[in-house]
């Protein structure tokens, strides 16, 4: 580009003009200047994904704390549940829950009685006998159970068992402790029972050939009473209670921790 330069020349007449063409000349070379919007833009978009991803982060352990436990100071519902059992039930029981949603409630026995000779080890995490009554436990929606069956709202009779040692169960899981759901209606005895007529009223929970259950997971003696947390790799919500534990004349702290939310890999 050329721009006109009127100065005086000095050969030329006083008082008169010299038009010239004058080269413009740029020193300068400004890439921001040039082009403005692409460079902003650029960097708006990288601070905008930036931020997107510093909030995903913040948000995954608050997914993990949606789950709560808490003491729930009333008793085991006696509409639901026969009278023979809820006289053994602790006054109070806990309540789980997720945000404003009441996952579980469930009341336990006040006393477990467990057998002179029980023993732990191996594959058995718990000095219970298998069929024994633990609790009860109400759902006031739909849920599922360790297994992915659908557990249906209701009141339910929790049992300890033990996971069948045979082929059918073989590698499923690292101990054979676990709990089972019974329709409160169709149990209604707390006397302890065998395996095969649990797992048959067991099976009119999920409607399937399979009982009901809730993995038992390996418990610290140290450690709260009433609590839990999450293994966020298994996806598993687990509460952690301590119960009452009569041998003979002996009567101790047991704690129990159980997966409450949450399915096997099998």
């Amino acid at each position: 580009m050329f721009a006109l330069d009127y100065r005086t020349d000095i050969n030329s007449a006083p008082g008169r003009g010299v038009c010239r063409y004058k080269r413009r000349i740029y020193t300068r070379f400004s890439p921001t200047s040039l082009f403005p919007p692409s460079f902003k833009a650029l960097s708006m978009l990288r601070r905008t994904r930036f931020c997107a991803l510093a909030l995903l982060a913040l948000a995954l352990p608050a997914v993990a704390q949606e789950y709560k436990v808490a003491p729930l100071n009333t008793p085991a519902p006696t509409d639901a549940i026969a009278p023979e059992v809820t006289s053994l039930l602790q006054p109070s029981g806990l309540q789980v829950t997720k945000g404003s949603q009441v996952v579980c409630e469930i009341w336990l026995a006040k006393e477990w009685p467990i057998a002179a000779d029980a023993k732990t080890g191996g594959e058995v995490l718990y000095p219970l006998t298998s069929g024994q009554l633990i609790g009860v436990a109400r759902y006031p929606r739909k849920a599922n159970d360790f297994r992915d069956h659908d557990i249906p709202a209701g009141a339910y009779v929790l049992r300890y068992v033990h996971q069948p040692v045979d082929g059918a169960h073989v590698g499923t899981s690292p101990n054979r402790d676990f709990l089972a759901l019974l329709p409160a209606a169709k149990d209604r005895d707390p006397k302890t029972i065998e395996f095969k007529p649990l797992a048959e009223i067991s099976k009119a929970t999920t409607g399937t050939a399979h009982p009901a259950i809730l993995s038992l997971q390996k418990a610290e003696a140290a450690g709260e009473k009433l609590s839990i947390r999450e293994e966020s790799d298994k996806e598993w919500v687990i509460v952690r209670v301590v119960g009452k534990v009569k041998q003979g004349a002996d009567s101790k702290d047991l704690p129990v921790e159980f997966v409450v939310v949450g399915k096997s890999a099998e």
